[in-house]
């Protein structure tokens, strides 16, 4: 099976305009065999904590149609990344669109404190299948609790999907972890990172994935924006740049 990361630099708080773009990257993913397409963290509004309440959208919104359409037309699954309203605050979640399925979610359970003032943690891990393989989100800082993995691995997770919004110094830290995560618990690990302007930081892209034995298979730049596309049956992993976005 084929499953990519997408690194891209989103548009601050514009969600329109980064949907238009995921379309873009999930056309390209699709036409690369890609059966699953993961995001950066809060990637159809930009990682933008304070503007997350005003942007966020319920599981149900139809402005997330567009998105479904594409899973139902190319049988593939989308990871995206949203704020998501509930009854006790904004959640950072990880809307799940399959091909002809009810949406999911994952929400991050674990909170770095920048994140407090405008966060509630979820509370509900999560591993849903894609054929026989099964998958476990993580975003971001919640991944670096090698924890987190583990109680994934105990469900029967076999891939680790990370979605975050890192900086140079955090990828670099998480390169290293990721590495051990793979190594010691034998979970394929695949990394979506931002590139650009986000909050108060630069994105450091460095979007990776790494094999069940820890190997480094392939990785993306500090800036570009572009793909990388895991085959689970063979261990194999390419970069792939992304093309131009339509004007």
């Amino acid at each position: 099976m084929k499953l990519c990361a997408v690194q891209l630099a989103s548009l601050k708080g514009d969600v329109q305009g980064n949907l238009e773009r995921h379309l873009h990257c999930i056309e390209q993913a699709a036409a690369l065999g890609a059966e699953l397409v993961v995001f950066p963290e809060l990637s159809l509004t930009g990682y933008e904590p304070t503007l997350a309440r005003q942007a966020a959208l319920p599981l149900s919104s139809s402005r997330l149609d567009p998105l479904q359409a594409l899973c139902d037309r190319h049988g593939l699954s989308v990871a995206v990344g949203l704020p998501l309203p509930t009854p006790d605050g904004i959640r950072i979640g990880m809307p799940i669109l399959s091909p002809r399925a009810p949406r999911q979610a994952y929400a991050k359970q674990r909170l770095h404190s920048d994140e407090l003032p405008y966060f509630v943690a979820g509370d509900q891990p999560l591993v849903f299948e894609l054929d026989e393989l099964r998958v476990a989100p993580a975003i971001c800082y919640e991944s670096m609790f090698i924890d987190h993995a583990a109680e994934a691995r105990a469900q029967g997770a076999q891939v680790y999907l990370v979605s975050v919004a890192k900086t140079a110094k955090g990828i670099g830290e998480g390169y290293e972890h990721y590495r051990e995560v793979a190594r010691t618990l034998g979970l394929s690990v695949l990394l979506a990172n931002c590139v650009g302007p986000a909050d108060t930081f630069v994105g450091a892209g460095g979007s990776a994935a790494w094999d069940s034995q820890g190997r480094l298979l392939a990785s993306l730049d500090d800036s570009c924006e572009g793909l990388i596309v895991l085959d689970t049956t063979n261990d194999s992993a390419t970069a792939v740049a992304l093309r131009t976005f339509p004007a």
